[in-house]
């Protein structure tokens, strides 16, 4: 049995069953069913449940798998470090789209990573960008009747 203190995909595994659990007990709190149809609580409560599951199965597998070569092998950092730059990207998107909007700051963010992460041309990674953004924004604002936020630009 591999250490279990040198295992990210047990801890990240009990820390999203913790996150989901937590998901859970504030769903309910609010209502499950109403007159209508499905309540705010309704989609938290499925996912919440649903990530407490699938994070339970991946801690188990993880403690009663037997160790790999790659497992005890030291840690990646320079994956680690295009993970974080993922989530740095992402996080920047956020940032941005109250002042860009969803449309422009969804836009970077693909082409970000479609250019810098997997490392495609930047013709692909444009047209990649503007398409998925087009759809997105397609799908929220005009078939779901969302509003996204719209920034100085859009």
């Amino acid at each position: 049995m591999k250490p279990l203190a040198r295992g990210g995909d047990f801890w990240s595994g009990l820390v999203l069953a913790a996150l989901g659990a937590w998901i859970v007990s504030e769903a309910h709190a609010w209502d499950y069913m109403t007159d209508e149809g499905p309540g705010p609580g309704f989609f938290p409560m499925w996912y919440g449940s649903l990530m407490v599951a699938l994070s339970l199965v991946l801690v188990a597998r993880t403690a009663l798998k037997p160790p790999t070569r790659e497992a005890q092998a030291a840690m990646n950092w320079k994956e680690i470090a295009r993970a974080l730059t993922c989530w740095v990207a992402f996080v920047a998107c956020v940032g941005l789209m109250n002042v860009l909007g969803f449309a422009v700051s969804f836009a970077l963010l693909t082409w970000f990573i479609v250019a810098y992460m997997a490392r495609r041309p930047h013709r692909e990674a444009a047209a990649i960008a503007i398409a998925g953004s087009a759809v997105f924004y397609g799908i929220f604002s005009y078939l779901l009747d969302l509003s996204l936020p719209a920034g100085y630009l859009f």
